[in-house]
């Protein structure tokens, strides 16, 4: 009887934390660039026990790599990438990797994204603009150019789709392997003037928070129910005093 007890509780740690990947991903259906999470438990039915009593599972939950809508800003320090690649800017930990193309420059002509980490070349430097020269013209290849002189090249990476992803600093990602700088732009590249937005559906995600949200009710009420039963067992097998 306490086995049930237990499947019903693991139940409801593993809608938890679907609960709380869905309600995040609500949380930033408009920013920049955000990548939504999602569970999948396919690894993990495969992996299934054998034994008399099966718990249920949290899942595995990863990091969605679809694009997101394209939105025309004007802004020359706005860019969006086209195809599977990523801007790198340097965290607290390393370079780290995002689709926001929010940029900005700072008083010395640097060159970083909304949240003030440094936007990096595909060498891993940062890039340097001069202030007094006005806004930058940004081309397909991520080449920046002042005038008539190109002053640097915002590096774009691919990552290896074998890598496992995780949220880092800025709305950004970090990867389990190494990411690749892009040397072909024909089927990749960035526009100037675009913002990428959230690839989070959000009907999708309203639908699976009423459904998540019932799948809750329905393993509190198991719990309830095994409770009610244990206590009723007890009181029937205790010593009539």
């Amino acid at each position: 009887m306490q086995n049930g007890l237990y499947v019903a509780l693991s139940g409801q740690i593993a809608v938890e934390k679907r609960m709380n990947a869905v309600a995040n991903n609500v949380a930033n259906l408009a920013t920049s660039g955000y990548r939504a999470e999602d569970t999948k438990f396919s690894a993990l039915l495969a992996q299934a026990s054998k034994g008399p009593i099966a718990f249920a599972s949290s899942g595995d939950t990863y990091i969605q790599t679809r694009s997101g809508p394209v939105t025309k800003t004007d802004s020359p320090l706005d860019v969006a990438i086209q195809g599977d690649a990523w801007l790198s800017v340097g965290g607290a930990s390393g370079p780290v990797y995002t689709r926001d193309g929010r940029l900005t420059m700072d008083a010395t002509g640097r060159l970083r994204n909304v949240s003030g980490l440094p936007v990096l070349d595909a060498g891993g430097g940062p890039i340097l603009l001069d202030p007094q020269q006005g806004p930058p013209t940004i081309g397909r290849d991520g080449s920046v150019s002042q005038g008539p002189n190109q002053v640097g090249s915002i590096g774009l990476f691919t990552l290896d789709p074998k890598g496992t992803l995780r949220r880092a600093d800025s709305n950004a990602v970090a990867s389990s392997l190494p990411a690749k700088p892009v040397q072909d732009f024909t089927r990749i590249g960035m526009v100037q003037g675009f913002v990428e937005g959230s690839n989070v559906n959000p009907i999708l995600e309203m639908t699976k928070l009423i459904t998540i949200q019932r799948a809750f009710e329905s393993a509190a009420n198991l719990t309830a129910e095994t409770e009610t039963s244990f206590q009723s067992a007890i009181r029937s097998l205790s010593p009539q005093g």
